[in-house]
C-alpha cells in the first residue's frame, strides 16, 4: 500500500513541474511580445518624423525661392524707378525746349531776311545775333545740341529727307542743303533736321575718248 501511495505523489510532483515550466515559458513569450511592441512603435515614430522632416525641408526650400524671387523683383523695381527718375530730370524741359525752337527759327529767318546796310537793318541784325547767342548759351547749359548736318552723310535717326537732288560735287546720300536745323536733348531727338540729300546724276558725262595722234 505504501508503494501505491508513493506513485501518485510522485506523478503529482512531475505534473507540477510541467505546469511550472509551461507557466514560465508562457511568461517568457509574453515578455518577448511586450518588448517587441515598443520597438515597432518606435520604428513607426522614426518614419513619421523623417517624413515630416523632409516635408519641412521642402517647404523651407520653396519659401527661400520665393524670398529670392521677391528680392530680385524689388531690385528690378528699384532700378526701373531710379531710371524713370533720371529720365524725368533729364527730359523735364523737353516740351518747353520744343516751344523755344520756334522762337530760334524765327530769329534765324529774320536774320536771313535782314538784307541791307541801313542803320536800322544793322541794329536789327546785332540785336537778333545777340539774342541767338543767349539762346545758344542756355541750350548748352541744359544739354540741348544743334543738328546741322550740311555736308555730312544722311542719318535717318537724326535727319528727315525733304528731297533728293542729283549732284556732281557731293557724295551720293550726303546732305547738300539744310532747310531747318534739328536739335537733341541729352541724346534724345527733339526735332530732326530737314534736309536735301544728294544722289548720283542720272546721265553722268562720259569721258571723251583719247585720240592717238601717232596712229
Amino acid at each position: 500500500m505504501s508503494n501505491e501511495q508513493e506513485l501518485p505523489e510522485k506523478a503529482t510532483d512531475e505534473q507540477a513541474d510541467v505546469i511550472s515550466a509551461q507557466s514560465a515559458s508562457a511568461q517568457l513569450d509574453s515578455n518577448v511580445d511586450d518588448s517587441s511592441q515598443p520597438q515597432a512603435a518606435q520604428k513607426v515614430n522614426v518614419e513619421e518624423l523623417s517624413q515630416k522632416l523632409e516635408e519641412a525641408e521642402q517647404k523651407a526650400t520653396e519659401n527661400w525661392d520665393k524670398v529670392l524671387r521677391i528680392q530680385a523683383e524689388m531690385e528690378n523695381l528699384k532700378r526701373r524707378t531710379q531710371k524713370d527718375l533720371e529720365n524725368a530730370h533729364k527730359f523735364a524741359l523737353e516740351n518747353f525746349a520744343k516751344e523755344l525752337l520756334t522762337v530760334v527759327d524765327s530769329l534765324e529767318l529774320g536774320l536771313q531776311a535782314a538784307i541791307g546796310d541801313s542803320p536800322e537793318v544793322q541794329k536789327f541784325r546785332e540785336g537778333s545775333e545777340l539774342t541767338l547767342k543767349q539762346f545758344e548759351a542756355v541750350f548748352s547749359k541744359f544739354n540741348i545740341e544743334v543738328v546741322n548736318p550740311l555736308g555730312q552723310p544722311f542719318d535717318p535717326e537724326l535727319h528727315q529727307a525733304m528731297a533728293m537732288q542729283p549732284s556732281a560735287d557731293a557724295e551720293p546720300n550726303s546732305v547738300i542743303n539744310v532747310f531747318q536745323k534739328g536739335y537733341v536733348l541729352n541724346g534724345r531727338l527733339l526735332r530732326p533736321a530737314m534736309v536735301v540729300v544728294a544722289k548720283a546724276e542720272d546721265n553722268p558725262p562720259q569721258e571723251t575718248p583719247k585720240i592717238d595722234e601717232q596712229a
